[in-house]
């Protein structure tokens, strides 16, 4: 049996609900097969990337 932690849950889906919504993969439209991903997680982590690399550049000054 699948753990907890192996099965990928849905942003959007649960939002505001309190439970976690199982991500339907390859039937929705915001994930990426390619990478087997959803598109809100490559957003938010490029983000975080992004925002990291701003950190360190200031540190710097």
């Amino acid at each position: 049996m699948a753990e907890k932690k192996d099965i990928p849950f849905c942003p959007i889906l649960s939002i505001g609900t309190g439970i976690d919504m199982v991500c339907t993969q390859d039937r929705c439209s915001w994930y990426i097969p390619s990478v087997k991903k959803c598109s809100m997680y490559i957003m938010a982590y490029n983000a975080l990337l992004s925002a990291n690399s701003r950190q360190a550049a200031n540190k710097k000054k």
